[in-house]
């Protein structure tokens, strides 16, 4: 692991042009490659899910389909037409807001998915913000008592719970603190029609600590890493032969430099949790993105497949350039360098 050290007492006196112009390179850079990656992923989800061998109405409706709903199916998706222009009609409804309809019910995609993305935007925020609170705290204490006892439990301790896959996890609570010892959550997240997360926060309790389970091992490692390299500087040891207090030397000259890899860990976090948490709502039948991308596969609903897939492939893109961001401007020498 490498550590980009400097001291929070020292200021780099950069000019505007020296500082500026390689950011604004660096984002244009990302954006570009955002750009492109997500054209990519249009061409991988389309292709994958449309360009079926054989006809691929009857792939999607199954033999037992109606001539005429087949006939409906084909018109809908532009399956009458070329490849190339069948994709292009799609990419142009994406673009304006049109993914299409649902093949399952005859709801807009979007007015469908929306509820479940705000629910798994919920839980995600939720298991982020705890998991940095944990992670960095746990970290820090780590750090100063390092090579005790607690130290080494602890590191075991997340070191294990680190290895663990989510489904184990899953079960693992849902025994523990709604089936066999404790009942104090249930142990399904279902919800009525017309009801949110937010009103039932019992429901997301068991999804929410699986999660932070999975994810705050890795913060609290990163951030013990980090805090151990920048606590033994050279500029650390200059603060104590100074008199500063452990606490002005912790908070002014350590943790800034401990933060930009930690960021960047809990960043990676984000985009785990996007993707992971599709088997964490199908364990716990949470109303989210996950559910829905599952239970849109098992329908052969393509409209709503594409449309999850696609989103969940811009939020990594964007989610990487602004991690990218917060990184560089929490290391003013990395934006000197660049």
């Amino acid at each position: 692991m490498t550590l980009t050290l400097l001291n929070p007492e020292f200021q780099v006196n950069a000019t505007a042009s020296s500082g500026s112009h390689p950011i604004l390179r660096m984002i244009a850079r990302r954006l570009g490659l955002g750009v492109i990656t997500v054209w990519v992923v249009t061409l991988v989800v389309y292709w994958a899910t449309m360009v079926l061998p054989g006809d691929a109405a009857t792939a999607i409706l199954g033999q037992s389909a109606t001539p005429e709903r087949l006939a409906a199916l084909t018109r809908a998706l532009h399956l009458d037409e070329s490849p190339v222009s069948a994709y292009w009609h799609w990419v142009t409804g994406i673009l304006s807001g049109d993914p299409g309809i649902s093949l399952v019910n005859g709801q807009e995609v979007v007015s469908l998915a929306f509820p479940r993305i705000l629910n798994s935007a919920v839980l995600v925020i939720v298991a982020t913000l705890l998991s940095t609170l944990i992670g960095i705290s746990l970290g820090v204490v780590l750090a100063r008592r390092r090579d005790t006892v607690f130290d080494h439990a602890t590191s075991g301790v997340t070191l294990a719970a680190s290895a663990l896959p989510e489904f184990i996890v899953a079960i693992f609570v849902i025994l523990l603190l709604s089936v066999k010892v404790f009942h104090w959550f249930p142990s399904v997240s279902t919800l009525n029609p017309g009801e949110h997360i937010w009103n039932e926060p019992s429901k997301m309790m068991l999804p929410v600590l699986t999660l932070l389970i999975v994810v705050t091992p890795y913060a609290i490692r990163m951030m013990r890493a980090a805090m151990i390299e920048a606590l033994n500087t050279e500029y650390v040891e200059l603060a104590e032969l100074k008199g500063l207090t452990s606490r002005r030397i912790l908070l002014r000259h350590a943790m800034p430099n401990a933060l930009a890899p930690t960021i960047a860990v809990i960043g990676l976090n984000i985009l785990y949790l996007a993707g992971g948490i599709v088997l964490v709502e199908t364990v716990f039948n949470y109303p989210g993105l996950g559910q829905e991308l599952v239970d849109s596969v098992n329908n052969r609903d393509v409209p709503v497949i594409q449309f999850l897939v696609l989103f969940l492939a811009v939020f990594y893109v964007v989610l990487n350039i602004l991690i990218d961001l917060v990184v560089l401007l929490i290391t003013p020498r990395r934006r000197v360098s660049r």
